[in-house]
């Protein structure tokens, strides 16, 4: 039997210096913003703390240099993520799949006039997918598109966008061509959000937040042909790419952000123990670990990415554990909440709300089970 091989996750001595430098620029820099799922003061300084992360070198490092990034390796933005998390500080703006999307689909002049302006924070954006009739079936949508000269027209509705509030643009869906299959006749644009035709409408949640998501009207929307992002009909590889990335929890920052609550709710519980019954301590337990599963799945799918592997229908497996980490935690919070709450302090029960919600944001956990069964096990229809 051969001798095991040790895997060493210590940084480099220049991911260090990154490190130390991140940690030393946040113990002056930190908004000590309230939890994204608990207070709307979150999502309205989405922008300035974007912004100062950017400026300060450390958001967008692994992107290119020509959009504003620092051609880093995909570990940089791991140590981004554990720092901010470490610190309490709000995570990195969740804008990778955008980027990512536009990188891999829209030609030169496209990139050159959004990307820098996403990556540096100066220009909103937000994401104009799901219909209240195409969420989980996104090919269902009705939002149409209609050519008009060096236009195009928009007519439709699109729900749970996030930002849309704050949003100058929206990287919108619509139905191009109606004669062809529903997939292929799909086309993405870049969409001004400030002009006439153009209605948003807050979407209050469980927990109270209302500036995370909001509901679009369009109602003869304009948007230049020259801002379509790829060719016509092409809209769906692209909304493949951006939810494929967009359901990879390395690339959202979550590992670290669960690994901070779970330290939090562990502190309370140490600190009084005599509080809390078997029960609390079990529920505690289990998401402890659900947190490390979660961190050590990320270790591998790092290592993947920094050999070259690019993970496809896998996305699915991440979204699913995502979720189930979530929501071990929001019951732990809940559970540990419920024995220590004081006054009129509901932070841990708004933890719990919304984290109900992740078994339905960015594809449904029904629909990630189905992917894995058709696409990774190659199981045979029912």
């Amino acid at each position: 039997m051969g001798s095991a091989v040790a895997v060493d996750f210590a940084d480099a001595p220049d991911e260090r210096e990154f490190r130390l430098r991140l940690r030393a620029w946040l113990d002056e820099h930190n908004p000590g913003l309230p939890a994204s799922s608990t207070d709307d003061e979150y999502w309205a300084g989405q922008a300035a703390w974007h912004q100062s992360l950017f400026d300060s070198g450390f958001f967008g490092v692994t992107w290119p240099t020509d959009i504003g990034g620092q051609d880093l390796a995909s570990v940089y933005d791991v140590i981004v993520d554990e720092e901010l998390a470490g610190a309490g500080a709000p995570a990195r703006p969740s804008l990778g799949y955008l980027v990512e999307g536009i990188l891999e689909h829209a030609d030169d002049d496209v990139q050159a006039r959004f990307l820098p302006g996403i990556v540096n924070g100066r220009d909103r954006w937000c994401q104009g997918f799901s219909e209240p009739d195409a969420g989980s079936d996104l090919a269902a949508l009705r939002t149409r598109a209609d050519r008009d000269g060096d236009e195009y027209v928009v007519t439709g509705h699109k729900v749970w966008t996030s930002y849309s509030d704050d949003a100058e643009w929206c990287l919108v869906l619509a139905r191009t061509d109606h004669e062809v299959a529903r997939h292929k006749g799909i086309s993405a644009f870049a969409l001004p959000m400030r002009q006439p035709g153009v209605e948003q409408r807050p979407l209050p949640m469980i927990n109270g937040i209302t500036k995370e998501f909001g509901e679009v009207l369009f109602d003869g929307a304009r948007v230049p042909a020259a801002n379509m992002i790829g060719r016509p009909g092409e809209g769906w590889p692209l909304a493949m790419t951006i939810v494929s990335h967009e359901r990879e929890p390395h690339e959202l920052g979550f590992a670290g952000r669960y690994a901070k609550q779970v330290k939090d709710l562990v502190a309370g519980v140490c600190a009084d123990p005599g509080r809390f019954g078997a029960e609390q301590v079990r529920d505690l337990a289990w998401a402890i670990v659900e947190s490390e599963m979660l961190r050590l799945h990320v270790c591998r799918r790092l290592s993947d990415r920094l050999d070259g592997i690019v993970h496809g229908p896998e996305g699915s497996v991440d979204k699913l554990l995502m979720t189930w980490t979530e929501q071990a935690v929001g019951h732990a919070a809940l559970s540990i909440g419920g024995a220590r709450a004081t006054g009129s302090d509901d932070t841990l029960m708004k933890v719990y709300l919304y984290s109900r919600a992740q078994s339905v944001m960015g594809g449904t956990s029904q629909i990630q089970r189905n992917l894995v069964a058709s696409r990774i096990l190659h199981l045979p229809a029912s």
